[in-house]
């Protein structure tokens, strides 16, 4: 095939991939509003969404009970497992690529447990720190998860100088076990808040509203474009340090940016949902096996099928034995960690 064709197939693949997640992440999200005890039409969705957004009224043929159930119950739900989704799932593409393996996520390299004692100890001593109020749950959870990446780094970097990255992802999963038993202490202790903590903990968007939308959307956005604009990076670390330092890669500053970056997004996407685990790991293993490692199309992408992706876990948690819900973090898991096993029992045969 002569180089032109290759790469406008190439070029005609890439923008087919970004039609179909924009494609998935709406029909996701249409689906999972239409979808409960009440059903509702697509149209009478499209025609509330589109006169809140233009600052119309509805139209009278619409019925009220579908505009209340849309816009007040179903719409924000919708919204807020479509940025924890988007969320997790960009800040796992940048910790593999950065790291180079395909098993680095948010949830295998500790920072989801980070966030989570972050969020768990807000709940539990009732803080909230003056000036920025209803933030300081994220806020707390962000700390606590940018302090446990790079307490992982630095874990690893003692027990092997040359910090190989099975060896940062081991210590992650040392480190979640260890949050996780602190975790569980907090609980022990606990009284009332109980019930709060543990809903919290089983990762859930059930009943969360606008003002959680609100909450963490400034974070998803910061995050996001950092990202964004260190995907070239990205695209240079993914082949070694010396390799990008050499093509003029400030690769300290860059590493630093990205990690905090992601530990934003998890530490905000956690905050809010609880722990959800191994959507940074489905997410971009299924997109690199479509476009490739160009982190400049598979960080974008992973935001639009990330957040279709836990959508229709969200959906699924809450209507595969209604009137129970399931934990959103059950489906997410049945999902992921077969996939785990497969990426590890790949990596496995191709070092032997």
């Amino acid at each position: 095939m002569p180089k032109r064709s290759i790469r406008s197939y190439s070029t005609n693949k890439i923008w087919i991939s970004y039609a179909a997640s924009f494609a998935f992440l709406i029909i996701s999200v249409l689906v999972a509003i239409s979808v409960g005890t009440i059903r509702v039409p697509f149209l009478d969705i499209i025609q509330i969404i589109g006169a809140k957004m233009t600052g119309r009224d509805v139209p009278p043929e619409v019925d009220q009970m579908f505009i209340n159930i849309v816009y007040s119950i179903r719409l924000p739900r919708v919204l807020l497992a479509m940025i924890v989704g988007s969320s997790l799932a960009i800040a796992g593409a940048s910790f593999q690529g950065l790291l180079r393996n395909p098993l680095a996520d948010p949830y295998t390299l500790g920072v989801s447990s980070g966030a989570s004692v972050g969020a768990v100890v807000t709940l539990f001593f009732h803080l909230t720190i003056p000036f920025i109020g209803p933030f300081t749950l994220p806020f707390l959870s962000i700390l606590f998860s940018i302090a446990t990446i790079f307490i992982v780094l630095w874990f690893a970097q003692k027990v092997e100088r040359t910090m190989k990255v099975e060896t940062i992802i081991l210590t992650g999963i040392i480190f979640s076990s260890f949050l996780g038993s602190f975790i569980s202490l907090m609980i022990a202790l606990t009284g009332e808040e109980l019930r709060q903590i543990i809903g919290w903990l089983l990762g859930s968007v059930s009943m969360r509203g606008w003002e959680y939308v609100g909450i963490v959307l400034p974070f998803f956005v910061v995050g996001v474009l950092l990202l964004l604009l260190n995907a070239k990076e990205l695209n240079g670390m993914s082949f070694g340090e010396d390799q990008a330092r050499y093509i003029g890669i400030s690769v300290q500053k860059r590493k630093l940016l990205i990690l905090i970056s992601g530990s934003i997004l998890t530490g905000a996407a956690v905050a809010v949902s609880g722990t959800i685990g191994f959507v940074g790991l489905v997410v971009p293993h299924f997109l690199r096996r479509i476009v490739g490692h160009d982190h400049v199309h598979l960080l974008p992408l992973s935001v639009l099928t990330g957040g279709g992706f836990l959508v229709l876990a969200d959906l699924v948690s809450r209507t595969i034995i209604a009137p129970t819900e399931l934990p959103i973090g059950v489906i997410t898991s049945l999902v992921g960690a077969p996939i785990f096993a497969y990426i590890l029992l790949k990596k496995r045969r191709a070092s032997i």
